[in-house]
Formats: structure tokens, C-alpha cells, sequence
């Protein structure tokens, strides 16, 4: 598509009111829901990866300098009108006020054959909600959020999704782990898609501040663009839509625990109104099967946002945007009503899951217990879960054998304890399967199709980093090729679906990760 047929439709800030000011000046930004900035120009930018996927359809060829230019933060296309949003959010559970777009600029909505796409740049500069930052972003957070945001689309999990990585050829300065030791880094700017990143903190900063004329003009217009298929009026709308944010929640958390997703810093200024995953930090895969882990160094003592607590921290979240939107409801009774719709979605997804996982055929009596109890000895003899799920679907159901996992063990000592345990529930399922009626070659497809061979494991990440970081980018579009195809067999590419190697157990970037990483 030629660059000037792109049709920009900016309802966000067509729509809505805006910041009186221009400009990337730090400020609190009351009565608007945006701030008009512009990217902060690059030095060189230089295209080191992008989706096929997501390029095509967008209708944009990437092959070209203009594109570079664009989406490094240089240039623009005719239509674009950048902005940053402003939003606040409960971070870590206590409410933080005013936090916006940090380093998030959006560039514009692009009508494509019926649909809409918001284009933001993460990592174009600051904004006039930065804090004191740079609203820069580094090459290593880059590449993860670029590769996680495809791969999780192609895991069947609703996401944002990632354009195009750009490396602007200038130095950023991070201190990783917050712990006095800063270090100059290559910086990059990543442009993610999405039909609307408006948050549930984008509804609790007005409500926060008694501002229900904007709350209300918010709520009208995330309706009329977002859910487009709602109807009615008034608050019988409202309703509707409330427990279809609640329900769209429900099923993105239901699919984080389906493969082991652990997003590493749920904030409310991080969960999106449409139940996409969004804002990929510290977000890492459960390896060595345990509900407690966090990749989140900011959450090692707390661990609020471990992997186990995930469903109960969407629907406290859920709660502080039910309470922001309560001056526009007469009494809490249908806030009450989508609470429950995700506690209902949210426990159909889990059976719907467990049955596709364990190849069940359909939910019985017994079959939850069957589940916690091999998730248990997951735990208790240290093994892989994506292995472990993966490994199942060729187990012989005549003769089961633990040697049938024996690839999901990080040690002796961990198979050692389970051994005896574990051949007694091997025994239980198969016979669970064989009742369910279903032929092997039926349960291994259905169990195949739930349970990836291929997950973004943060050390496979690193290595991609490591090596762009030398200046090779070819390990980015590997890593991003083997994810594109997470639940198939891939021949010459076991590799990436080895477990978690001795070396990256402690190792930054592999284990803990930080809010800047």
C-alpha cells in the first residue's frame, strides 16, 4: 500500500478532550484523557526485526527507510497525530495517581478493511507523564516485548501485538536491578498494535479525581469504538459492557495459567479493557513447576503477582474498576453481576482447559482433583511444565511409565522423591482416558493442540538479546520463527524446547527480571 492511502481515523483524540498543552513537559493533566507529543528523533534508526504477520496486515512494506523512519520516532505519515495517554492505576496493590504514557507515544488509528489499529511506539522519548524518565526504552526490554507479543498470539492468547523493532543507534542509561549500578545500554524503540490500549487505570483517574464527566465520556466512547456490537443505552449498557471486560479478563488469565504465563507485574494501569495481554516487562514461563514464582525482582519478598495468584489479582483489579465506575450506577448490584460473570467464565475456562490438557474428552467428577494432584507432584519432584503437559500426550495408556517424563526432571533427587507417586497417578489417568472413549490418536491431537512444545522461556530470550547485543539480530527472527509455531513438531529445532539449562538458573535476564528489563 502506498504511504499516502493509509486512512488515519484518530477517534481517541477526535473524540475525547485533550491536554490544553503540548509538549513532553512533566506535568498532572487534569480533565483530559491525552496529551499531544511528538517522538523524540534518533540518531540512526535501523530495522532489526518485525512480524510478517502484523506487517501485512497493516498493508505496510517494511522494506523502506520512510518505514524506518516512521517507526524509529523520525518521521511521520500523513494522517498521524501523535499522543501519549493519561491514566492512572493501583500498582502493586496501593493507588499511585496520575501515571499516563511514559514511553509509550501513539502515532495513530489506521482503518484497514474494516478494522482499527492504534500504532504506538514504545521507547519514542518523553512525555508529559515520564516522571523524571527518559521515556526510553533498551534494546533486551525491546526484544522481549517484541517476540512475547507475537508469541502469545500465536499461542492462542488475546494480546497486543508487536509491528516492528527498531534500534535508534543512541545509548540509554538503566540501572537494572535498582541496585546503584547503572550501565549504558543500546537502545530501541518496539511499535505494538492494538484496536485500544485504554486500561482499567485509564477509568479509575478521573473517578479518583470526582471528575464524572469525563469518567462517563470515557465509558461512551471505549463503548461506541470498542465493543461496537453492545447495544442500548443508559445504564443497562453500562451493565453489558462491564461484564464483558469482566469475561474477556477471565478468558486471557484462564489461557496466562493454561501454558504457564506469568505476566510478572499486574498493575491496573496494565490490564487492558478489551482482556488483551499488555505491557510486557517482567513476564516470564514457569519452568520448574511452581504457583509461587515471579520473574518480578520488585516482587521477590511480596510476591503478589506469583503465577498461582494471577486469577485472584485480575479480579481484585476487576473490583477497583467496578468501584471506579460506580458513581455511574445507581446501586452495585450489576457491578456485582460482572464480578460473578468472571468467577463463572473464569471457572469454565479452567475445566475447558484441564480437560483439553489432560486429553479428558469431557469434565467428570474427580477430574479437578486429578489435575491438582499432578500438579502437586509437578512441584514436588521439581519438573518441567511444559514438558511434563507436553510428554503426556505420548504416554502409553497400556503401560504407562514415569520414563515416559523423564525429560521434564531438573534433578535426580526431585524424580527420586515423586517416583512411586507418580507411577500411581499415571496409572489413574490412564485408566481415566480409557474411559472417556476417545482413540490415541484423537487424545494426542486434542492434547497437542492445548499443550506447546515451544514456549518464549526467558533464557531463550537472553540468548537472543545476547547476541544482538554483539550486533547479530539474527537470533531475534529465530526465536520469533520457532514461536510462530508453538504446537508443532519443528524437525532441527528441539533446542528450543529443551528445559531451563544449569547456566541460566540465577542468571539475570534468565531468572528475575525487573520492571525496566
Amino acid at each position: 500500500m502506498n504511504t499516502t492511502d493509509l486512512n488515519f481515523d484518530n477517534r481517541f483524540v477526535r473524540e475525547l478532550p485533550g491536554d490544553g498543552e503540548t509538549g513532553p513537559r512533566r506535568r498532572e493533566v487534569l480533565g483530559a484523557a491525552w496529551s499531544s507529543v511528538m517522538p523524540t528523533p534518533v540518531a540512526a534508526p535501523r530495522l532489526l526485526a518485525y512480524s510478517p504477520e502484523v506487517a501485512a496486515k497493516l498493508g505496510l512494506d517494511v522494506h523502506t527507510q520512510g518505514f524506518v523512519e516512521v517507526f524509529g520516532g523520525n518521521a511521520l505519515y500523513a494522517g498521524m497525530q501523535p499522543w501519549a495517554a493519561n491514566y492512572g492505576g493501583h500498582q502493586f496493590g496501593h493507588w499511585a495517581g496520575q501515571l499516563g504514557d511514559g514511553r509509550a507515544i501513539s502515532l495513530g488509528e489506521l482503518r484497514v478493511g474494516g478494522e482499527r489499529w492504534e500504532l504506538q511506539l514504545k521507547g519514542a522519548g518523553p512525555t508529559p507523564y515520564s516522571r523524571g524518565a527518559d521515556g526510553r526504552a533498551v534494546l533486551r526490554s525491546s526484544i522481549r516485548e517484541f517476540v512475547c507479543s507475537e508469541a502469545m498470539h500465536h499461542l492462542g492468547i488475546p494480546t497486543t501485538r508487536a509491528l516492528s523493532l527498531v534500534a535508534t543507534g543512541d545509548a540509554v542509561v538503566r540501572d537494572m536491578f535498582y541496585d546503584g549500578h547503572p550501565q549504558a545500554e543500546p537502545g530501541a524503540v518496539v511499535c505494538r498494535v492494538a484496536p485500544s490500549f485504554i486500561r482499567f487505570g485509564s477509568f479509575e483517574l478521573p473517578a479518583s479525581r470526582g471528575d464524572q464527566a469525563l469518567l462517563r465520556q470515557l465509558v461512551d466512547f471505549c463503548i461506541a469504538r470498542d465493543y461496537p456490537q453492545l447495544a442500548g443505552s443508559g445504564e443497562a449498557l453500562y451493565t453489558e459492557w462491564f461484564a464483558q471486560v469482566c469475561t474477556r479478563t477471565a478468558v486471557m488469565v484462564a489461557h496466562w495459567m493454561r501454558v504457564g504465563f506469568v505476566h510478572g507485574v499486574m498493575n491496573t494501569d496494565n490490564m487492558s479493557i478489551l482482556g488483551l495481554s499488555l505491557d510486557y516487562g517482567p513476564y516470564g514461563w514457569v519452568e520448574n513447576y511452581d504457583p509461587d514464582w515471579t520473574p518480578n525482582i520488585t516482587d521477590a519478598q511480596g510476591r503478589r503477582y506469583r503465577f498461582g495468584a494471577q486469577v485472584q489479582v485480575a479480579y481484585w483489579n476487576l473490583v477497583r474498576l467496578a468501584q471506579a465506575l460506580s458513581p455511574l450506577f445507581a446501586d452495585v448490584a450489576p457491578l456485582q453481576a460482572g464480578l460473578d460473570a468472571f468467577a463463572d467464565t473464569q471457572a469454565a475456562e479452567e475445566r475447558a482447559h484441564l480437560v483439553a490438557k489432560l486429553g479428558l474428552g469431557e469434565f467428570r467428577e474427580g477430574d479437578a482433583e486429578l489435575m491438582t494432584r499432578f500438579q502437586q507432584l509437578l512441584q514436588d519432584g521439581e519438573m518441567d511444565m511444559t514438558l511434563a503437559f507436553r510428554a503426556l500426550a505420548s504416554l502409553d495408556l497400556v503401560q504407562p511409565q514415569v520414563a515416559t517424563l523423564e525429560a521434564a526432571f531438573y534433578s535426580p533427587a526431585g524424580r527420586e522423591r515423586v517416583v512411586p507417586a507418580l507411577t500411581q497417578w499415571l496409572q489413574r489417568y490412564a485408566a481415566r482416558v480409557q474411559a472417556s472413549g476417545q482413540t490415541p490418536q484423537q487424545r494426542q491431537a486434542i492434547m497437542q493442540a492445548a499443550n506447546p512444545k515451544y514456549v518464549l522461556r526467558n533464557w531463550l530470550a537472553q540468548q537472543a538479546i545476547d547476541r544482538a547485543e554483539q550486533g547479530d539480530p539474527a537470533g531475534i527472527t529465530d526465536l520469533l520463527d520457532v514461536m510462530r509455531h508453538p504446537y508443532d513438531e519443528q524437525p532441527g529445532r528441539e533446542a528450543f524446547a529443551a528445559k531451563r539449562p544449569e547456566w541460566a538458573r540465577e542468571r539475570a535476564g534468565c531468572s528475575m527480571l525487573s520492571c525496566s528489563s
